[in-house]
């Protein structure tokens, strides 16, 4: 039973996220503690730090949402990447092993190539193209390497929420600015809506006896597959926003990190293993777009 939980990157996506349902749930999460930091509050690339935060608050679960996810800026920024992503896993690790921890760290589809043409299991074959994809990658192979008492990695794509900067604010504020846009056809994965992805998590910890006592690898996106075009397409349809989506080629839209063209993501393991439901990828976006709407 989790008790005392860290949770890294608590104002990114998926960390407000999760603070988000932490403060919903009320009466059903007295007897714990949470405790949400950023980098401001605890530097996951300093082990001592760690080691320390984690000792002193008699952590027992640490969900690791920091990471360093400017895929672009990551190629000349290949240092502070692994900084990040690999040395910042790799103390978190360290830590869960010392204090006998239950550590959740999440992955990226990025750590693929985008060669498949199936939906992408746990051991499927990784090949990053990128530096953001090799240091993630890294991180994982430090989790793995140092073998805390049970760990989840789990791996996401195209992850958005109503918090933050991501691709559905971004192009709710181009659509209100523009009459057309050029969308990226020809990659295909699926949309992670983050509040769903925080919700899988809850029911991982709740599932407390089913725990694995090694570290294991675990996919999880919405349901469903579609083109950041289809993305995009679907984002004004639901909010109403009068803007045309033309289809375009990768080729057509370079950018500094090269990005896998397939990613979609197998979760029946997940799904099998833990009892996670997994909505639908549009009826998950029509709840953050009410969301934000409503805000």
């Amino acid at each position: 039973m989790y008790r005392r939980v860290l949770v890294t990157g608590a104002k990114g996506q998926l960390g407000r996220e999760i603070e988000e349902i932490w403060s919903q749930r009320g009466n059903d999460l007295t007897e714990r503690d949470f405790y949400f930091t950023d980098r401001n509050d605890l530097d996951i690339s300093d082990k001592e730090a760690v080691i320390r935060f984690v000792r002193e608050h008699e952590i027992d679960t640490i969900i690791n949402c920091a990471a360093y996810t400017a895929v672009d800026r990551a190629e000349t920024e290949e240092g502070l990447a692994f900084r990040v992503n690999r040395t910042g896993a790799e103390n978190l690790a360290i830590a869960a092993k010392g204090q006998h921890a239950f550590l959740i760290h999440i992955s990226t589809d990025y750590v693929f190539d985008g060669r498949a043409f199936l939906p992408l299991v746990e051991d499927a074959k990784t090949n990053p193209e990128g530096v953001y994809g090799c240091s993630k990658l890294a991180g994982e192979e430090a989790i793995r390497e140092i073998a805390p008492e049970g760990a989840v990695i789990i791996r996401t794509s195209w992850v958005y929420s109503t918090f933050g900067q991501n691709f559905v604010h971004t192009m709710l504020r181009l659509g209100r600015e523009r009459d057309e846009l050029g969308v990226v056809c020809d990659q295909i994965g699926t949309p992670t809506y983050a509040r769903d992805l925080a919700r899988a998590i809850f029911k991982i910890l709740e599932e407390g006896s089913k725990h694995p006592e090694k570290v294991e690898a675990y996919h999880y996106s919405n349901e469903g597959c579609c083109s950041w075009y289809d993305f995009a397409q679907a984002i004004f349809e639901i909010s109403k926003t009068p803007c045309k989506v033309r289809p375009i080629g990768t080729c057509d839209y370079p950018t500094p990190a090269k990005r896998p063209h397939y990613t979609v993501l197998s979760k029946e393991k997940i799904k099998k293993e833990f009892g996670v439901e997994v909505p639908y990828w549009r009826d998950a976006l029509k709840e953050c777009l009410t969301l934000i709407v409503s805000d």
